[in-house]
């Protein structure tokens, strides 16, 4: 099988513009891994930024983006089969894959080759935690886990109560009910981390978020709250859509939606680089980069360190 090249890094790191020129050096295509990215008209909130896809004028074709409405619940079941479907599509025209990304357990599930079951949704376990805070929740799933043995659920993936909720449904059903697992090939990889100094990483995370709302993050939301999706639905994905709702609906002021925002933002990164570091404790070697700082690093001289680790051998 062709080697699936890794690149992963927290939120601002410049992960995209780099897999991209990369890209376009050696004939590949991306495979985007971002939990968010998958829905339509959601694009300045999730960073698409997908003029990045275009180097010297050529379009570097991308994968698992804009595949599903706003409003569903695209899942790692879901994303494991399609992140395959789209390796094995790439390899069939004698394409290089470029696995894409900063959502860990969407990386880690398709690198470390888990096999999963489907989990239906439990209507009374759901009921029954309803109202309970993200920390409580986040004590069951622990315990949950020490159970089941699981090492596929962290901080990472239950940042809002809603995810928390599924995480503890999917760790009950496998307690109560194992089932048959879905087989998942061992792709081989090279795993590519992006380096960011923290204090650099924080910079490019604010300057971003006043570039995003500048670019009408305030409106896209808006427009999607009118288009019919309900304002919980959006709140459920996190980050920029939850605290950019509350704006828009009222329920906080724009100077706290950008205060509260602009913090969970720095947290997102730092529990990204928790997961990444724990992939590297559970035997996954990243080779580590630094991210471009200056314009002599910017981005070809980060490829070139890239292609002396060999990432095509």
């Amino acid at each position: 099988m062709r080697k699936l090249i890794t690149i992963l890094g927290p939120t601002a790191c410049g992960k995209t513009t780099i897999a991209t020129a990369l890209a376009a050096r050696i004939d590949g295509e991306i495979i985007s891994a971002d939990s968010r990215q998958v829905y339509r008209r959601m694009d300045i909130g999730t960073g698409k930024d997908l003029s990045d896809y275009v180097i010297d004028g050529k379009a570097i074709p991308y994968h698992l983006i804009d595949i599903c409405e706003p409003g569903t619940k695209y899942n790692l079941f879901q994303y494991q089969h399609d992140c395959l479907e789209a390796y094995n599509d790439i390899v069939g025209r004698n394409r290089q894959p470029i696995l894409c990304g900063g959502t860990g357990l969407y990386l880690e599930s398709v690198l470390g080759g888990y096999s999963l079951s489907p989990v239906p949704q439990n209507p009374e376990l759901r009921q029954r935690l309803e109202g309970k805070s993200l920390e409580e929740l986040t004590l069951m799933l622990t315990e949950l886990k020490r159970q089941t043995g699981s090492n596929m659920h962290n901080q990472t993936d239950v940042d809002t109560a809603q995810r928390a909720i599924r995480a503890i449904e999917i760790e009950d059903y496998n307690l109560r009910q194992p089932t048959g697992k879905r087989d998942f090939p061992d792709i081989p990889y090279i795993i590519i981390g992006i380096d960011i100094d923290r204090e650099l990483r924080r910079q490019r995370i604010t300057q971003r978020l006043k570039a995003r709302l500048e670019e009408g993050m305030v409106e896209e939301v808006r427009g999607l709250l009118d288009s019919g999706i309900p304002a919980e639905d959006l709140i459920y994905y996190g980050l920029e859509y939850k605290y950019v709702t509350e704006y828009v609906i009222g329920a906080i002021s724009f100077d706290e939606m950008f205060s509260r925002l602009e913090t969970a933002i720095h947290q997102f990164a730092k529990r990204q680089m928790t997961w990444f570091r724990g992939m590297e404790r559970r035997g996954f070697h990243i080779h580590w980069v630094e991210a471009a700082r200056q314009p002599e690093r910017q981005p070809s001289k980060v490829v070139d360190e890239i292609l002396e680790l060999g990432v095509r051998s």
